[in-house]
């Protein structure tokens, strides 16, 4: 109870200390605002006085560029120095250059408070020259990347936000013309635009909470701050209103992308069952789209929670969308609408064999011989009986209408003019047969041109390899269309070469597409394939493979298209059946490839066909096939009827499961997680348990703010339940390498969702905080050095960078001081190191390192080069090595200093001299209990090892012979008060032995020899009798006398099995303290490396009490809390150092 109270008291004045930083913070800046708003800015004559040279404002002005918190004050001080009135904009444009970081904002917001309390005209200027990065060209004098145009932006918007708060800019509008640009629904076309301004919106709604009229923390101490601010009602509803249009319009993008990537995953997955592997193309684009859509998810994700909106829930309709429109597609169609699984196997496919062009919408009838002869032409044709129905080209169509067309003329000339007919008889005459030389010679002419373009039609033909290739060579034919030029088109697809299998399809839909208006063109190829089967079939040699499996798919082409009648097909399999040796199984077994599953699912041949498959398997069985016939015969068999697959059955949950379901993943908010804790705890625990620390490790499946709200079960249930919590910190543990063991894509969000869980389990006090350092250096050691390298950790990967700032972000800021402190600091050296090594990281992720160095080290200096950070760490650890070097030489100096840090190492390696069992037993149980209470310092400050030197005094050799003389007469009282107690001291049934026994008397020697008889007697098993020697007291004297008690008497078995158990008892604490003086002797020669820990067999769980320190800068109290220690070799250990 007390420890309780005392961590109560520890968190309120952390919470204490934590608001009056704050408040400083923000009467700081109140300051700054009022002398911002009454400048006090000195006169002409003052500002004469200072340093006015170009050559000293020039050098103060450069240093604008660079602006750090480092540089503040002696940038500062040479501001005041000099005279800057001519060189104002010169400062405004090294500012607005300035590459500030987040730590470097407010130094920057100082720097320029000084200048416009100097400079009436430097914040117009300043505002005027920072509105430009958000300008279309990004920079006047150059044009940046994206990357670095986004960065600048950032930390302009930042920088704006705090020259607005103390005062500087005192206009909001500023920031409405800024949220108009970036909410402009132009940018939503450019991907990497759209992530830019989502980024740059999340970066100003979480510093600009109160213009979006969001809720503060801390509302009472901010109230004062914002209430100064020059900002209008209706700017704060604008800024609101487009940021969540905003969000609303991205929220839509992403879904679309989400559709996207779902059709291109169904895609995928189609291909890889059908071929068995993606091609590298298709891996890499899915690839480019599955990590495009992570970013924008994550992106949105964080613009919801930086606004308090619901984040985006993606629906996970899975692999039936492709399916439905399938089934919908077939049902559509009339007569397939009894069969239970579609004909075709996708949308594609069904709209390639099925949705074929009209001709009579591209081409003109009387091209397609389907024109009847008009009224007014009769004439004209009774003068030309052989007309042709069917045009012979397109040239005697041109020149037959207008002959008709002008010999009805003169018809109709010739009743008016009867007189003047006989004088222009032969006039007319001659004109005719003028006339008729003209037309022979453009039929001539027509002819060679037609036989031109027909020969450019069949050379384009093979290379018709998309469909619409061939449905526009189609079309094109129609303008040639003619009795002859049909038989060469039907020759030219009858003769496609035996290597082209692949042109096949797109030839037979280039003959259903003209069979619907030319009648004769599938009947003539139908009939020169099916001549060709029967003669290749009749043959019967062993040649000619390729031109038989040409010419059976052909017609398994022509098949699915409707074209070859279904009982050409299976009079093919029949023949095919009936002489089922060699090529005729290649034969049927490609027929069954091309059209089987088309016929099997039709339902008018659905029967047919399935007992043609079932005749193909009993003569399979049959006959003696050669493995490659055997297997040709199998994958033809399941093409076309796989096998059954059992139907997908929804999981059965018993009631409490779903109760507990309902209450983690349901009901689970801030408001009820005492009522779900309460619910919990009221379950029967023996049996629920483990199902509990099921749901409990599915939380990924759930939404990332719950992750607290789960933690904070685990350590409310681990006041109850010891082992629960040890057993979620293991399979936390044990899932976060395997993640890494793995490094699978789709892992992501659940290794995410773990760091998460694992800096929530630490800031409840579950974990210590060696297991968050040895995670961390795990994250960025695993796997390098291996061949699986590149697998684990690609160079282009920067996933384990977003791990590791996940829990720094989520229990970083608790190691701010003491050892804890110093390791971080180291860890962050060695993180950078890492950093450096993938080299350019994506903008979103350097902002969140940016965010989480501000948050937690702003002070820190951040490296640019890999060769820079190499040289610190070698600094660093030299430093180290040569401390624990001075370190051991003080401790092997002065062995007495050694202090409680060793004092388990010495009771490890020592056993008491004096004592009996009873007492050595009591020490180690002491020891260990000193180790529990001990063990949070010595989880947190394991490395630090603390030597007190102290100047030697000089004592008096009087005072020294004094302390003698008391120290002697101490001890003889103490004997003499001994000698008493024996003396008065009652007789007791457990009398100890007599006195003169230790004196010296005339016995000693007598007792000694009897008690060494007396315990070989013990020890000896082959007499009857025990041999035994038995005090007694005659008056005041005591005396001793033997006598023999059988060795079945109980007495004797009795001491006999104590003796037994306390010798085991010897030899196995013996064994123990042995093992671990071997361990620790290993681990400081350097034989056990930090990184390569001894497998461990179990899993070991202690319960301990917590000390009253602080370790990490948190307070703990005195409930009992579970240590642990993984088994299976992930880690050595997660409690106290043994």
């Amino acid at each position: 109870m007390e420890q309780a109270e005392q961590r109560t008291k520890h968190d309120d004045e952390e919470s204490i200390a934590r608001n009056e930083e704050l408040k400083k913070m923000i009467d700081a800046k109140l300051a700054l605002r009022r002398s911002n708003h009454n400048p006090d800015r000195p006169d002409t004559s003052f500002l004469r006085t200072l340093d006015s040279s170009v050559k000293k404002n020039t050098a103060v002005i450069r240093k604008l560029k660079h602006i750090s918190e480092e540089q503040k004050d002696s940038l500062i001080e040479e501001l005041k120095s000099v005279n800057l009135s001519k060189f104002v904009s010169e400062a405004v444009s090294y500012i607005c250059e300035a590459k500030l970081k987040s730590s470097d904002i407010q130094a920057a917001v100082q720097v320029c408070s000084l200048l416009h309390q100097r400079y009436k005209d430097f914040s117009p200027c300043l505002i005027q020259g920072l509105l430009k990065v958000f300008s279309p060209a990004g920079k006047t004098g150059e044009e940046l990347d994206s990357n670095s145009k986004a960065m600048k932006r950032r930390s302009t918007i930042k920088l704006l936000m705090e020259l607005y708060f103390v005062g500087i800019l005192e206009d909001a509008s500023v920031f409405v013309s800024i949220v108009k640009d970036l909410t402009s629904n132009e940018y939503l076309k450019d991907k990497e635009a759209t992530q830019t301004n989502i980024s740059l919106l999340t970066s100003f709604a979480k510093q600009g909470r109160f213009l979006l009229g969001l809720a503060l923390p801390d509302q009472q101490i901010h109230e004062e701050f914002f209430k100064g601010l020059n900002v209008t009602a209706d700017q704060k509803k604008y800024f609101k209103k487009a940021v969540s249009a905003y969000y609303e319009a991205v929220v839509e993008l992403l879904h679309s992308e989400h559709n996207a990537l779902r059709l291109v995953e169904m895609e995928n997955s189609k291909v890889f069952h059908t071929k068995g592997e993606l091609s590298e193309d298709s891996t890499a684009s899915y690839e480019k789209l599955r990590k495009s859509y992570d970013q924008s998810l994550r992106s949105v994700s964080a613009l919801a929670e930086a606004i308090e909106m619901e984040p985006p829930v993606m629906p996970d309709d899975g692999p039936t969308r492709v399916t439905t429109g399938a089934d919908a597609g077939s049902a559509a169609q009339g007569k397939e609408a009894p069969v239970t699984e579609p004909i075709w196997d996708d949308e594609d496919t069904r709209a390639f064999y099925e949705s074929l062009p009209d001709l009579r919408a591209f081409v003109p009838a009387v091209l397609l011989g389907e024109s009847e002869p008009k009224a007014s032409d009769q004439e004209g044709k009774n003068e030309q009986p052989e007309s042709p129905v069917e045009p012979d080209s397109e040239t005697q169509q041109n020149t037959e209408s207008p002959s008709s067309s002008s010999v009805s003329e003169h018809q109709k000339d010739g009743k008016s003019e009867d007189k003047g007919k006989q004088n222009d008889g032969k006039s007319e005459e001659k004109g005719k047969q003028k006339e008729e030389k003209q037309h022979k010679d453009k039929k001539e002419k027509g002819k060679s041109t037609d036989s031109s373009s027909f020969d450019a039609l069949l050379h384009r033909l093979p290379g018709c390899i998309s469909r619409d290739l061939i449905d526009q060579l189609s079309v094109e034919f129609c303008y040639l269309n003619t009795k002859t030029t049909r038989k060469k088109l039907v020759r030219a697809l009858f003769n496609v070469s035996r290597t082209s299998l692949e042109l096949l399809p797109y030839y037979s839909r280039m003959v259903a597409t003209l069979a619907t208006c030319m009648k004769d063109v599938p009947a003539m190829l139908l009939s020169m394939l099916e001549e060709e089967f029967n003669f290749l079939i009749n043959k019967k040699d062993q040649i000619n493979i390729e031109t038989k499996i040409k010419n059976i798919r052909f017609i398994g082409e022509l098949c699915k298209f409707k074209i070859a009648p279904p009982n050409l097909v299976f009079s093919c399999l029949k023949q095919c059946l009936d002489d089922f040796t060699h090529h005729n199984i290649d034969v049927l077994c490609n027929l069954l490839e091309t059209c089987g599953r088309y016929l099997y699912r039709s339902p008018d041949t659905s029967v047919r066909m399935a007992n043609m498959l079932d005749i193909m398997m009993r003569l399979k069985s049959f006959k003696n096939l050669d493995p490659r016939h055997s297997t040709l015969v199998e994958n033809a068999y399941y093409l076309c009827k796989p096998p059954e697959k059992s139907a997908r059955t929804s999981k059965v949950r018993p009631p409490v499961h779903q109760y507990i379901r309902k209450l983690l993943f349901t009901d689970l908010d801030k408001a009820t997680v005492e009522t779900v804790l309460r619910q919990l705890r009221k379950l029967p625990w023996q049996d629920c348990q483990n199902y509990v620390l099921k749901c409990f490790l599915k939380l990924h499946k759930g939404k990332f703010s719950q992750i607290q709200l789960i933690a904070l079960l685990t350590a409310g249930l681990s006041r109850y339940h010891d082992d629960f919590a040890v057993s979620v910190v293991d399979e936390v543990l044990e899932e976060i390498r395997v993640g890494m063991e793995l490094n699978d894509f789709n892992m992501q969000q659940k290794r995410l969702a773990y760091m998460r869980f694992l800096g929530d389990l630490y800031s409840y006090e579950l974990v210590e905080s060696s297991v968050i350092f040895d995670t961390l250096y795990l994250i960025l050691i695993f796997g390098h050095g291996s061949p699986e390298q590149d697998v684990l950790d690609p160079p282009e990967d920067c996933f384990r960078i977003r791990l590791i700032i996940t829990l720094l972000q989520t229990c970083g800021h608790y190691f701010d001081r003491g050892s804890t402190k110093r390791k971080l600091d180291r860890f962050l050296l060695y993180f950078q190191r890492y950093i450096l090594s993938k080299g350019q990281v994506p903008f979103d992720i350097e902002f969140e390192i940016q965010d989480m160095l501000a948050e937690l080290r702003p002070k820190m200096t951040r490296y640019t080069s890999l060769d820079d950070i190499t040289t610190a760490l070698v600094e660093l650890e030299e430093k180290e090595r040569l401390s624990s070097l001075s370190t051991t030489t003080t401790a092997s100096t002065n062995p007495t200093n050694g202090g409680e840090d060793h004092a388990e190492g010495r009771a490890g390696r020592e056993r008491p001299g004096g004592g009996d069992s009873d007492s050595y037993e009591s020490s180690v149980r002491d020891e260990e209990e000193g180790e529990g209470e001990e063990g949070e310092w010595e989880g947190d400050d394991e490395d630090d090892e603390v030597a007190v030197r102290k100047e030697r005094a000089e004592i008096d050799p009087a005072e020294m012979e004094d302390f003698d003389r008391q120290l002697k007469s101490l001890m003889q009282e103490s004997l003499e008060s001994r000698k008493q107690e024996l003396r008065v001291r009652p007789a007791t049934l457990n009398m100890m032995l007599p006195m003169n026994i230790f004196e010296g008397s005339h016995t000693n020697k007598e007792t000694t020899e009897s008690s060494e008889d007396n315990l070989d007697n013990y020890e000896s098993k082959s007499t009857d009798k025990v041999k035994v020697k038995v005090l007694v007291k005659r008056g005041n004297k005591q005396q001793t006398k033997q006598m023999f008690i059988p060795g079945e008497c109980s007495l004797v078995q009795g001491v006999r099995e104590k003796e037994q158990a306390e010798m085991e008892e010897k030899m196995s604490l013996k064994k123990r303290i042995l093992e671990y003086n071997e361990r620790e002797e290993d681990e400081a020669n350097g034989v056990l490396p930090a990184g390569n820990w001894p497998v461990v067999g179990s899993s070991v769980s202690g319960n301990t009490s917590s000390g009253g320190g602080n370790g990490g800068g948190r307070g703990f109290g005195g409930r009992q809390r579970s240590y642990h220690v993984a088994g299976g070799g992930f880690y050595r250990g997660y409690g106290r150092r043994r």
